[in-house]
């Protein structure tokens, strides 16, 4: 591989660059929705020789049971520079986009290596033995406010509907996805992907349930100047940090348009399931971490927007989670891992939070 992708990227530099890549490993970062290979480049530019330390992520084979239907790694990589363009976010400088398939049987992009640590996925961060947990309250809650200015700082990138249109799901995967707003669009996707979902596995009647009650209560925040760029996947674990403070913002397969409320409810919901795993095994966890009053409260100081209630988002969220422990229990039957269980709903891991919120709200 590390050949392979030295002679292609010998086609994006310019004549005499010679460049070697030579590959160290993958990463071992949280997420397991694409391929992410560590490579060190070096090329000749300028008559010197330059050198640079990236990541190649690429997208996954069909035959590998893949969590999303497509990964569009030209809309992520457009996505992330476009980020770095117009706001102060730090996220990776993207390079090199081989959008094909035709060199490694996947598309594939480079992206600038930046050094940081995460809240770890495995074992959840809320489970205790790791940085996060074993830090000072304030290192934490310094952690928290600095992670809902990032995605305060996504939202403000203005004119995000069409800066960033490619990303609205009017037509992707092949399919046209019908709805006046791009969380009604979002919504529509959703359905797809779990149709999809349940097609090689089973039907899920809790999914079914939030998903006719989500439909039934529209939120009112579904307003045309409440459209902005969504991170999609917005959680601590999805953010490089040093010294508490963030340095790269990862994961952008879920990237975007809808309410600002699609990311405040997704960072809330996702400390909610490490939270209730964490209890579920009578360990403390981080209770006082990632409170939705809290989390509204820090975005109202620094953006000045006032968000109503996040429980539809959050519901919507749990929706989206069971989706994906759906694929990727799937993907580890497929490699052998695990065995299907009869009932689909035992692959949740975060059941017992998803019932209860919609329990809550009488669903």
């Amino acid at each position: 591989m590390g050949r392979t992708l030295s002679s292609w990227l010998a086609g994006q530099l310019p004549a005499g660059a010679e460049p070697e890549v030579v590959l160290s490993g993958s990463s071992d970062a949280n997420g397991m929705s694409s391929e992410t290979i560590l490579a060190d480049v070096s090329w000749t530019e300028d008559g010197e020789r330059r050198s640079g330390e990236f990541v190649v992520r690429i997208a996954p084979d069909a035959q590998d049971v893949p969590v999303f239907p497509s990964y569009a790694l030209g809309h992520q990589h457009d996505a992330i520079r476009l980020v770095g363009e117009l706001s102060d976010v730090p996220v990776p400088e993207p390079r090199w986009l081989e959008p094909t398939g035709e060199v490694l049987g996947s598309p594939f992009f480079f992206m600038e290596r930046i050094d940081g640590i995460v809240p770890p996925d495995v074992m959840p961060y809320t489970f205790g033995g790791n940085w996060f947990f074993d830090a000072a309250p304030e290192d934490r809650r310094r952690l928290q406010d600095a992670t809902v200015a990032v995605i305060a700082g996504l939202h403000e990138i203005p004119d995000a509907a069409r800066t960033f249109a490619f990303l609205d799901p009017r037509s992707l995967d092949g399919e046209q996805y019908a709805g006046p707003t791009p969380l009604r669009r979002h919504f529509e996707r959703t359905r797809t992907w779990y149709e999809w979902a349940a097609a090689e596995l089973d039907r899920s009647p809790l999914v079914e349930r939030a998903l006719s009650w989500l439909d039934e209560h529209w939120p009112a925040a579904d307003v045309p100047d409440n459209v902005v760029l969504s991170w999609g996947d917005a959680r601590i674990g999805n953010v490089l940090y040093r010294d508490f403070a963030p340095v790269a913002v990862l994961d952008w397969e879920m990237a975007g348009l809808g309410p600002r409320e699609l990311d405040l409810g997704w960072l809330v919901f996702a400390h909610q399931v490490f939270q209730t795993l964490a209890e579920t095994f009578e360990l403390p966890g981080l209770p006082d971490v990632l409170r939705a009053e809290d989390v509204r409260r820090t975005y109202a100081e620094i953006t000045g927007v006032e968000v109503g209630d996040l429980r539809w988002f959050e519901i919507y969220s749990g929706v989206l989670w069971a989706i994906v422990f759906m694929r990727t229990g799937t993907r580890q039957a497929h490699f052998g891992e695990i065995e299907l269980p009869e009932d689909v709903e035992s692959l949740f891991h975060h059941a017992p939070l998803f019932k209860r919120l919609l329990e809550d709200v009488g669903a």
